[in-house]
């Protein structure tokens, strides 16, 4: 399905003057992902790319050390599986792509290209688990999936994307409990710890739970438009799956039990909110953890500056790769050094070195940060151990800046007419008294676009308080905001 792609922006547009379009603006002229001839689907440029092999890698770390394994299952579900898991099918009927002709011939069975992989995953699952020998079975996939999106924004949502799916079984409920609050209390202390990315933790209700699940769990996080983007989500689902896909094992006691599942995802939605957080007119900041250049050199070029400069950059671009720094020297001779310094400041660069003939002669750089551009004066010598320690305090800096941008941003309403003026903006996150009914948490939905983002772990007792719609004590404080 073609579409026509959107003009390359010029120009980036003010935050404030259109947050939707300065993001997209951002993406395409960062050269992160730009739209393809497909329609809802984006070309992940190697920019883009990179940002997401880090985040991978420092995924896949935390995986494995938890005692995860990597595994691939098919792209293509048969039609047959799916709808063996009702409350699965309901879930994703609407986004689900078909296959229905393979060549010149029509299938028999429709397949499905997957939108999530449980029961593909499941299916294989009980085939290979017998005994409770054989639990607990940890894998992840690292794939793509396909979901059939109406409205689509780069790296937000769009009808294919990248993502990572763990998938486990367990001998017993308690287990499996202990492993879904386990990852998303990775999730968590990856966005956090790496992406500079403070999140919410919580439960989500029973309307926004998964498709099939018992609990849904999920980090949430608020960007700076006042909107909160879920960056992260972790499922219990009992023994839903299990039943559905006949997953036993023989048990300690010799009876034959069903196994008790997980699922958790993140995905290459972390890019966006990375870009929304912390980005801004001049367009992206990055934290040092991710960024694929964490230094770019810019030498000035003056006189022999080829025999001079160049050389003393070389020196100490080696010096600082040899100690785990990704450092970029951008000795092209067809841009001006101003256009380097805007066109990195653009891509986020976390730090810029600059070195010119007079620098040579005072044995130091110029040290240029991204987050808040101040400049200084560093000795050459020493400045491998200054670097690191400046990369650590921008990271730390754009961490806490968030934080308090989330304070800042988040309030709460006891009256529901207090609640629907704050939302007729985007406040944020707003804390609010709610009864556990789905019919006032759909009410509040159609009449402020407002969803519960979840019930935080940290969350007080509403004691004493009635539902901000319809006066039954509250069993909740829910957080509420518009969202991505």
């Amino acid at each position: 399905m073609s579409t026509e792609i959107p003009d390359f922006p010029t120009k980036i547009t003010p935050q404030s003057e259109d947050f939707g379009r300065w993001y997209i603006d951002v993406v395409r002229r960062a050269e992160l992902a730009d739209y393809s001839p497909v329609k809802g689907c984006m070309v992940i440029r190697p920019y883009g790319y990179a940002i997401w092999e880090l985040i991978q890698q420092g995924l896949d770390r935390r995986f494995k050390a938890t005692g995860h394994v990597n595994a691939y299952f098919p792209l293509l579900i048969p039609e047959s599986l799916l709808t063996r898991e009702a409350q699965h099918v309901e879930g994703f009927a609407p986004q689900v792509a078909w296959v229905t002709q393979g060549g010149d011939e029509v299938l028999e069975e429709r397949l499905v290209i997957r939108p999530t992989s449980e029961t593909i995953i499941g299916t294989m699952y009980a085939k290979w688990i017998q005994s409770w020998r054989d639990l607990p079975v940890l894998i992840n996939q690292w794939a793509n999936v396909v979901r059939w999106e109406k409205v689509t924004r780069l790296f937000l949502r769009t009808t294919e994307f990248l993502w990572q799916e763990g998938h486990t079984a367990h001998e017993t409920a308690e287990e499996a409990q202990e492993e879904t609050l386990r990852m998303l209390a990775v999730y968590k202390e990856f966005a956090e710890t790496e992406l500079a990315m403070p999140v919410v933790d919580g439960q989500k209700t029973e309307s926004e739970k998964f498709a099939g699940a018992d609990r849904t769990y999920s980090i949430e996080a608020l960007v700076r438009d006042g909107r909160a983007l879920q960056a992260g989500t972790s499922h219990n689902l009992g023994q839903n799956f299990a039943k559905g896909f006949n997953i036993t094992f023989q048990a300690r006691d010799k009876s034959v039990q069903f196994v008790h599942g997980t699922s958790w995802g993140v995905s290459t939605r972390m890019i966006g909110g990375v870009i929304m957080m912390h980005g801004d007119d001049g367009g992206l900041i990055l934290p040092p953890r991710i960024a694929p250049h964490q230094v770019v050199i810019v030498p000035i070029p003056r006189g022999n500056w080829r025999e001079t400069v160049l050389p003393k950059a070389e020196e100490i671009r080696d010096a600082l790769v040899a100690r785990g720094v990704r450092v970029k020297l951008d000795d092209r001779d067809s841009q001006t050094p101003g256009w380097k310094f805007n066109e990195w400041e653009l891509r986020g660069v976390p730090l810029r070195l600059e070195i010119g003939p007079k620098d040579l002669e005072k044995s130091q750089v110029v040290l240029a940060r991204r987050d808040t551009r101040e400049k200084s004066f560093v000795p050459m010598d020493g400045l491998g151990a200054h670097v690191e320690e400046l990369l650590a305090t921008i990271q730390q800096a754009l961490y806490d800046r968030a934080v308090t941008y989330r304070d800042e941003h988040t309030v709460e309403a006891d009256g529901y007419e207090a609640f629907k003026s704050l939302m007729a903006g985007r406040p944020g996150f707003v804390i609010s008294p709610w009864c556990g009914s789905a019919t006032c948490e759909a009410s509040i939905k159609n009449q402020t676009q407002a969803t519960i983002r979840n019930i935080p772990f940290a969350s007080t007792p509403p004691v004493g308080k009635s539902c901000l719609v319809c006066d039954a004590p509250a069993t909740a404080h829910a957080w509420f905001a518009k969202s991505y």
